[in-house]
C-alpha cells in the first residue's frame, strides 16, 4: 500500500507542478475509482495484481467568473459556460441553440464584436481544447432510451450547464454533441465533410457527417474559448533510446507500439511486465489515461490523405489487416473505463480506445443490399469496446461477399477486444528547480484580482521577475532588493494566465497565476 501511494503521490505531484509551467497540460479524468473487467473494484495496491494501474491524474479546477465564462485554472482556456448564449438564450439549453457549420464559424465573430465576458479573441475551440473539459464519471446512455433518470453527463455541471437531446423534438437523449474547429482530412462515404465533435452525453469523439439524410444539414452545441493558443500543440523531442518526449505535455512516450493486439487487462499488465524489465531504462511506464492517449493524435494525417496513422511520424506505428482485409493502422488502449448506465443497471464492462487508424463501421449504402465497411468516424475518434470476451456487436446481415458483419450503435460500430498500447510516464519537473531556497517561494492571493503578493521566509539581496502572458510575450518586469516580499500590481493586466519567474541571481522558478 506504501509503494502505491508513493507511486501515486509522484505521478500526481509531478503532473501538477508541470501544469504550473507547460502550455499543454494534460486534465485528469475525474475518476477517483477503479475498474475490472465488468465494473467498479478496490483499488489494486501492488504492480502484480491484476487491473493495476489506473490513476486520475492532475485534479480539474474551474474558476466562475460570474459573467457568463468559467476559466481553467489548469489549462489557462477560459470557456462560454453555456451554449444558450448561442440561441435566444432564454435560460434552457435547447434544440434552438444549436448551430449548423456555417453558424458555428460565424459565431465567434458576434461574440467578439459584442465583447462577450469582456473578451474580443474568442476562437471555435479545436477538438483538443475540448476534449480537455471531459469528465469520466460520466455514463454512456441506452442510444434507445428516452428517459435521462439517473445519467451522468460526461461534463462538469457545476460550472457548465447541460442538457440531453430533446426527445419531444425528435432527438434521441444522446444528440448532444458540441462542435470543434477540427475538421477530418478525409470526406466521408457520402461526399460530404465530417467535423470532429465531442459528444457529452455518450462521452465519444467522432467525425460527423454535416449533411444529415434528407438533406438537412447537421448541427451542433458550441461553446467558445478564448486564452492559450498553444494548447493542443505538441514538442515532440526524440531522445534517440526509443522514447519520445513531448516538451508541451511534460509526458513522455515510448516510440514503439506493443506490436501485437491485447485486450484490456492485460494491456494494463503488460505495462508492469515493462517495468519489471526497467523498460528503455525506467520502471514507472504506464496505460495512459484517455486524456493522454488523445493528446498525441495528429489530426492532420490520417489514412487515406496521408497513407499514414493519425500520429506524428516521429512515432513509430504498427501495421495491421482491417475487417475489409486492407492495410491500416490500430486502436490504442487507454487505462479510462466507458461507465453505462441502461436504466437499471450501471456497468464498467467497456475501455475507452483512440482510433489512430479508421474508425471503421459496417454501413448499408443507400441502393445497396449488403453491409460496406466504412471509416464512419474518422482516424483520431474516441470510442469504446468491451475489455474481454468474444463479443463483437450485434448481427447485422452481410457483406457484398456474404459474409456476416457485426457492430454496434447507429453506425455498425466494428468491436475490437484486442487493441494496441503505447505507453506513457510522466517526466520529472525539470523547469522547477530543486533547491530549498527557490521552493519557500509563495504567492497569494491565486487566483488574483487586483494585487498579489510574492513572500519567502528568508530575505534576498535581489528578486527579479518577470511575468509573461501565456504566449510567452513579457508584459511585466521588476526587481525587487534586500526583501522577503513583493506586491505586485496585477490591475492593469487583463484576464487570463500568467508566468512569473523568479529569478534570485543563482536559482530561478516559474509559477502559474490566474489574473480574474
Amino acid at each position: 500500500m506504501k509503494s502505491l501511494s508513493i507511486l501515486c503521490l509522484l505521478i500526481l505531484t509531478s503532473s501538477m507542478l508541470l501544469s504550473q509551467t507547460l502550455p499543454y497540460p494534460i486534465v485528469g479524468t475525474a475518476v477517483s475509482q477503479c475498474f475490472g473487467n465488468t465494473g467498479p473494484i478496490t483499488c489494486p495496491t501492488s504492480p502484480t495484481n491484476p487491473f493495476f494501474g489506473q490513476f486520475p491524474g492532475i485534479p480539474p479546477s474551474f474558476h466562475n467568473n460570474g459573467n457568463g465564462t468559467i476559466t481553467d485554472l489548469n489549462t489557462g482556456l477560459t470557456w462560454q459556460s453555456s451554449p444558450d448564449a448561442n440561441g435566444n438564450a432564454n435560460g434552457i439549453i435547447e434544440k434552438a441553440d444549436k448551430l449548423n457549420l456555417a453558424q458555428v464559424q460565424a459565431r465567434p465573430a458576434i461574440l467578439n464584436a459584442a465583447n462577450y465576458g469582456g473578451y474580443s479573441d474568442w476562437r471555435v475551440p479545436t477538438i483538443k481544447e475540448l476534449y480537455s473539459l471531459t469528465n469520466w464519471n460520466g455514463t454512456d446512455p441506452n442510444v434507445m432510451g428516452t428517459s435521462t433518470a439517473g445519467l451522468v453527463p460526461f461534463i462538469d455541471t457545476t460550472y457548465f450547464p447541460f442538457a440531453y437531446g430533446q426527445v419531444s423534438l425528435g432527438e434521441r437523449i444522446i444528440d448532444s454533441q458540441y462542435a470543434s474547429g477540427t475538421v477530418y482530412k478525409e470526406l466521408g462515404w457520402d461526399g460530404f465533410p465530417m467535423l470532429f465533435g465531442y459528444n457529452f452525453a455518450d462521452g465519444r469523439i467522432k467525425g460527423y457527417g454535416l449533411m444529415m439524410p434528407g438533406g438537412i444539414q447537421k448541427t451542433f452545441f458550441l461553446i467558445c474559448v478564448r486564452g492559450n493558443s498553444g494548447y493542443g500543440i505538441n514538442a515532440f523531442k526524440d531522445n534517440g533510446d526509443n522514447t519520445i518526449s513531448d516538451k508541451a505535455t511534460g509526458l513522455m512516450w515510448t516510440k514503439e507500439d506493443s506490436h501485437a493486439g491485447m485486450d484490456w487487462q492485460d494491456a494494463l499488465a503488460w505495462a508492469q511486465t515493462k517495468n519489471a524489465e526497467n523498460f528503455y531504462g525506467y520502471h514507472d511506464w504506464r496505460l495512459p489515461d484517455t486524456k493522454e492517449l488523445h493528446s498525441i493524435v495528429d489530426y492532420a494525417r490520417s489514412p487515406k490523405s496521408t497513407n499514414s496513422a493519425a500520429i506524428d511520424t516521429i512515432f513509430q506505428c504498427s501495421r495491421i489487416t482491417d475487417e475489409a482485409g486492407n492495410i491500416n493502422w490500430p486502436w490504442y488502449w487507454s487505462s479510462t473505463t466507458h461507465q453505462s448506465y441502461d436504466g437499471v443497471n450501471y456497468a464498467g464492462a467497456n475501455g475507452i480506445y483512440v482510433c489512430f487508424g479508421a474508425a471503421f463501421g459496417w454501413m448499408m449504402i443507400p441502393g445497396n443490399t449488403y453491409f460496406s465497411l466504412i471509416d464512419v468516424h474518422g482516424a483520431g475518434a474516441q470510442r469504446s469496446s468491451p475489455k474481454n470476451g468474444t463479443y463483437l456487436g450485434d448481427s447485422l446481415g452481410v457483406d457484398s461477399l456474404g459474409n456476416a458483419v457485426y457492430g454496434r450503435g447507429p453506425q455498425g460500430d466494428v468491436l475490437r477486444v484486442n487493441n494496441y498500447v503505447r505507453l506513457v510516464r510522466s517526466e520529472p519537473v525539470t523547469s522547477i528547480d530543486d533547491s530549498k531556497e527557490i521552493h519557500s517561494f509563495n504567492i497569494y492571493p491565486n487566483p488574483v484580482k487586483d494585487l498579489c503578493t510574492i513572500s519567502t521566509d528568508q530575505k534576498y539581496s535581489e528578486i527579479n521577475i518577470r511575468i509573461s502572458n501565456s504566449l510567452g510575450i513579457m508584459v511585466k518586469e521588476l526587481n525587487s532588493t534586500n526583501t522577503n516580499n513583493v506586491e505586485i500590481s496585477t490591475s492593469d493586466l487583463p484576464h487570463g494566465v500568467y508566468f512569473i519567474n523568479i529569478s534570485t541571481g543563482n536559482s530561478s522558478v516559474i509559477k502559474k497565476i490566474i489574473k480574474l
